[in-house]
């Protein structure tokens, strides 16, 4: 059943994400609301439609509440592409800072670079610490909350990279409070697995982080402790899983 459902998730998928990429590619010179009203139409019909219906994905939310009315700087969990459509529900006016390569996609590069994604070479060290800033700091101003996958990477559940600093930076820098985001979504739909699985992905909302008077390094310790300890508690499986692995490892 995991396999016809995810099979005809993708064959849905591609042509209704190809179809409203086209179309916010043309109509956001034009007018930015419009492009983000297909936006939030293409997500719904994504999440509600596909990722809940075909896939039988469902979402339990935890503390929505802490997310602010003003434009912020969100600093998330990276385990799938679940979060790259599902984090728009609560943030429907924002951008991502992504890796420059996917602006030569077909069709959805046209539609990054349309509406405003900030896209950066990761082997331009503060250059691109510099870009993310300086384009950061314009959507801030702007009304538009930026998104940052502070791993820099997807990572399995259960494992964690190095937390790199660049939107901590951002916010200070902007003055822009910070949202740190926890979720198991990589349970059900794990990086480069063509099968997904039924069942319920928890995304979990951290008060916000007012970074007035604190250095970048101190803003993402805070975000990372607090991202770190609530998968612990969505997934203690997995996190005593790797804890007894780097135990033996040891």
């Amino acid at each position: 059943m995991a396999l016809i459902r995810s099979l005809l998730f993708t064959l849905l998928a591609l042509p209704l994400t190809g179809l409203f990429g086209f179309l916010v590619a043309i109509a956001a010179p034009l007018s930015p609301k419009a492009a983000y009203v297909l936006i939030d139409a293409w997500r719904f019909c994504f999440m509600k439609g596909l990722v809940r219906i075909v896939l039988g994905i469902r979402t339990q939310v935890v503390g929505a509440e802490n997310i602010p009315a003003e434009a912020v700087v969100v600093l998330s969990k990276h385990q799938s592409a679940w979060e790259t459509v599902a984090l728009q529900q609560w943030f429907p006016r924002m951008v991502f800072v992504l890796k420059k390569e996917l602006l030569k996609l077909p069709i959805l590069g046209r539609a990054f670079r349309a509406i405003g994604m900030i896209a950066i070479d990761r082997a331009a060290g503060l250059d691109a610490l510099s870009q993310v800033a300086d384009q950061g700091a314009d959507r801030l101003r702007h009304g538009i909350s930026v998104i940052i996958f502070p791993e820099g990477t997807r990572v399995p559940p259960g494992q964690k990279r190095r937390y790199k600093a660049g939107g901590a930076h951002l916010a200070v820098q902007a003055g822009a409070k910070v949202v740190p985001v926890a979720h198991n979504a990589g349970e059900l739909w794990p990086r480069n697995v063509f099968v997904k699985q039924a069942g319920i992905v928890t995304i979990s909302f951290g008060p916000a982080i007012d970074t007035v008077g604190l250095s970048a390094e101190e803003v993402s310790q805070r975000a990372e402790a607090w991202i770190e300890a609530e998968m612990a508690r969505i997934a203690p499986h997995r996190y005593r899983q790797a804890g007894s692995a780097t135990q033996q490892a040891a």
